[in-house]
């Protein structure tokens, strides 16, 4: 580990030193000398890498050891190598030269390890720096394999205020199968939760809900029990939790979905119930009432009856809900509109938007194409009476801002709508750290399912272990694709069918078939 974070730098990577160090460690090529005459005397300072130049201090040793310097005047060499400057370099070289002849060494070879190492104290790493990071690299890896949800939560409580972040490790969640699931008023803290093997998303980030609203309803399930209901909610916190405002939010965002209420259901009813309360919980709030007994069957006057209003049936679709959720969340967080349909996007665009973020990775003014979903569109309309717009392009791991001018926008304007899935080409417009795509054209990608079917697979009931089922997951989402998955299980003359989630659909393959059969037997893969 320590090996490779050194390797990855500057200066041994333009020596080729990361390909060379794979070659020679695996076998590939043999452990050659730098030069024949100093083979030897490099032995024992380079063993270790495979007679390859990693570190600052083997620097400083071979200058020690072939050059005769002291350790200060091997640490001012490294400095000054380091700067580049070709007087700085010249002077240098002339107590190196005749240090090293002293020692009986050749100009042919004198010449051959300064020309490497110049270029590798480009930028290149110290042994204890790099080892430091080593440590740590398989601290975080270790936690990361074995306790995978209270790693997670933990880096993403980290990255709290970075959304760009957080859309990357959400992904990586994903990947791995840990769900993150939306605030709830039972379960979350004011940040980033694990429970039972998931992660429970922070109340403190749902808009318009501050730690003082979360820290008195954790203090209200814990001096009084979890809430078993909306209305016990309303009775059990206090006068701060109980803001139109707040509780609109915290519905949008799903944090009373455990309670088994609909979220459309909830919005229709909480200013009422609200409403129905205020009196109470502000007198509650200065000692003139217990909450429980005016509320409780002690007291007909305010009795349940009066209170819980009945919150009506039926759901928001899942699009509207998601979008609820992202308001309040800044993302998308118990699902994604483009989740199961990350090949498609894949197969229409030439590089992920985080990708075009990456350090170098383009420049000002080159084109490109990615694929996403808008949000945040902002119309606008220029001096000139045409209409441009402003918007958000938003894939599974980040977003990036696009700008749709004029010309642009009045041939592809019917499409630049919130929620609308396109394929994006324009120029990227790089300012510092700032990114942005100057559209030249948007289209609808098409995301029309496989017209062949579902793909069936059955398992027997026995054979429906918790392994089984991951190591499923894990061969599907190998073959992400379009078509529906159905899932028999047989138990005895009993078949029960289900159909799994939309991010385990597939694309229809041999190879998906063959991993299918190798999993669940032959029988496994029915059509």
């Amino acid at each position: 580990i320590s090996a490779l974070i050194a390797l990855y730098r500057p200066g041994p990577m333009g020596a080729n030193s990361h390909n060379e160090y794979a070659d020679r460690k695996t076998g590939r090529k043999a452990v050659t000398p730098i030069h024949p005459e100093l083979a030897e005397a490099l032995e024992d300072l380079l063993a270790d890498s495979y007679g390859l130049i990693i570190y600052q201090e083997q620097v400083m040793a071979i200058a020690q050891k072939l050059a005769g310097y002291t350790l200060g005047q091997a640490d001012l060499l490294r400095r000054a190598m380091g700067k580049k400057k070709k007087e700085v370099l010249d002077k240098e070289y002339v107590p190196f030269r005749d240090g090293m002849k002293a020692n009986g060494y050749s100009d042919a070879a004198i010449k051959t390890l300064w020309d490497i190492l110049v270029p590798f104290s480009d930028y290149a790493f110290n042994k204890a720096h790099s080892a430091a990071y080593g440590v740590l690299s398989y601290w975080t890896a270790y936690l990361k394999v074995h306790y995978p949800a209270e790693f997670m939560a933990a880096l993403l409580t980290s990255v709290a205020e970075n959304k760009d972040k957080m859309a990357i490790y959400l992904a990586e969640c994903r990947r791995m199968g840990i769900r993150v699931l939306p605030p709830d008023v039972n379960e979350s803290n004011a940040r980033f939760t694990p429970v039972d093997g998931d992660i429970r998303f922070g109340m403190a980030a749902v808009r318009g809900v501050g730690t003082n609203v979360v820290g008195a309803i954790v203090q209200a399930r814990v001096d009084k029990e979890p809430f078993t209901s909306f209305h016990d909610f309303l009775r059990k916190v206090d006068h701060s939790a109980c803001k139109k405002n707040t509780v609109e939010s915290l519905i949008k965002a799903g944090a009373f979905d455990s309670l088994l209420h609909p979220r459309k259901g909830l919005m229709a009813i909480h200013v009422e119930a609200i409403d129905a309360v205020a009196d109470v919980k502000k007198q509650e709030a200065v000692g003139q009432f217990d909450l429980f007994g005016q509320l409780g069957d002690d007291d007909p006057s305010l009795g349940v009856a009066n209170f819980e209003i009945a919150i009506p049936a039926g759901e928001w679709p899942k699009r509207d809900k998601l979008a609820f959720e992202r308001d309040m969340l800044g993302l998308y967080v118990s699902d994604h509109p483009l989740q199961g349909l990350e090949h498609v996007l894949a197969s229409a665009a030439d590089t992920a938007i985080m990708a075009l973020k990456e350090p170098d990775a383009v420049e000002d003014g080159q084109v490109v194409t990615i694929a996403g979903i808008l949000t945040n569109v902002e119309r606008r309309m220029n001096k000139n009476g045409q209409f441009w717009a402003k918007a958000v392009l938003e894939d599974l791991e980040g977003n990036i801002d696009l700008l749709i001018f004029a010309r642009t926008f009045e041939t592809t304007g019917h499409l630049v709508q919130n929620d609308q899935i396109v394929v994006v080409s324009g120029r990227v417009s790089v300012s510092e750290d700032e990114f942005s795509i100057r559209v030249q054209d948007l289209a609808v990608p098409d995301l029309s399912k496989d017209d062949s079917g579902p793909v069936v697979l059955q398992i027997q009931a026995l054979r429906c272990t918790t392994a089984i089922v991951e190591r499923l997951k894990q061969v599907l989402g190998t073959h992400p694709g379009m078509v529906d998955v159905h899932l028999r299980v047989l138990n005895g003359e009993r078949v029960s069918s289900v159909r799994l989630e939309d991010r385990l659909r597939v694309s229809r393959s041999p190879a998906l078939v063959g991993d299918i059969k190798a999993l669940l037997g032959t029988d496994g893969f029915v059509q």
